[in-house]
């Protein structure tokens, strides 16, 4: 990889953490906005591609914390040709959103016996999409309001069924919500504790996304959690962002007020990404992955729900 290509691949990193650090300081959670939008009431979805198809991990928050910022009603967003290839035309003086594709090369190098070994090299490459709001001339598919969702008894009754699926041990009592290693159970105070029912799903929802992180599952290293407070502020981000994402995944709006024991991660979140500007990517890689290993146990995947 040349000089300039890792250049710009740090500017990426760079530029993104640095509008999320903006956002954090401002005391704005970035991936909670959606769910603030009146205007986006009942009908919250991850972002999608031209095809439908769910964007994941730290795309996921590139898109909705734009979509919020310029106003934008529709989840689906595409590139400047594939708007060309649909007939449509990007309206002129627009400017394009921000997402990233991360992938991998193969480098071959000289190891310290003269023979050559292969390397994996993982690259980032920024480009740009349009919501469809900024595009004129598209099928007529792309301008129909989503369809309402089921009723709140329905939802929960899917959000029950998609978390008993997983297999996750989950106790009740108490008045704390925690993950155990040591028993490898979810502990939560009874549901009726709760402000309201979806509160309980989305506490459940963080979790088991700090379940799926186990030594026998995704092997998220959880050792140092209790000793060292960066590492208890990254692990409890994945946490956070990964129940964004099963929340939208499943039709649940999260507690938009914090829990008392997580609103004090917001300084040590700030200076976690400050220091690292490949946290937030990394956490919410972690978060995507978990939340892909949650539909995972599912016995039946529902197209309408599942995220890529």
């Amino acid at each position: 990889m040349s000089k300039k290509q890792e250049s710009t691949r740090a500017d990426i990193y760079t530029r993104i953490t640095d509008k999320i650090v903006e956002d954090l300081g401002r005391g704005v959670k970035p991936w909670m906005q959606p769910w603030h939008d009146r205007n986006l009431q009942g009908r919250i979805t991850r972002p999608l591609r031209y095809n439908g198809q769910p964007y994941s991990g730290m795309n996921v928050l590139l898109l909705w914390s734009e979509g919020i910022l310029r106003g934008f009603t529709s989840p689906q967003w595409m590139t400047f040709k594939q708007a060309l290839e649909l007939g449509g035309a990007v309206r002129r003086g627009e400017a394009g959103t921000t997402v990233v594709f991360a992938s991998r090369f193969t480098k071959t190098e000289a190891d310290a016996n003269g023979g050559e070994v292969d390397r994996e090299i993982p690259f980032l490459k920024a480009y740009s999409v349009f919501n469809v709001e900024q595009i004129d001339g598209l099928p007529e598919q792309y301008h129909h309001r989503p369809t309402a969702l089921p009723d709140p008894v329905e939802r929960i009754e899917h959000a029950d069924r998609f978390f008993r699926n997983t297999g996750a041990m989950i106790r009740h009592g108490g008045a704390q919500a925690y993950y155990s290693p040591v028993t490898d159970h979810i502990q939560m105070p009874p549901i009726e504790t709760f402000r309201d029912v979806v509160g309980y799903y989305a506490t459940l929802a963080h979790e088991e996304i700090h379940w799926a992180g186990a030594a026998h599952r995704l092997d998220r290293d959880l050792s140092r959690y209790a000793k060292d407070r960066s590492e208890r502020a990254r692990e409890e981000l994945i946490a956070e962002l990964g129940s964004c994402f099963l929340c939208a995944d499943l039709g649940i709006v999260p507690e938009l007020e914090p829990r008392p024991d997580h609103a004090s991660y917001l300084a040590s979140w700030l200076k976690v990404l400050s220091d690292d500007k490949r946290a937030i990517f990394q956490a919410a890689a972690h978060a995507q992955r978990a939340a892909a290993y949650l539909h995972g146990l599912q016995p039946l995947q529902d197209d309408d729900r599942q995220a890529a």
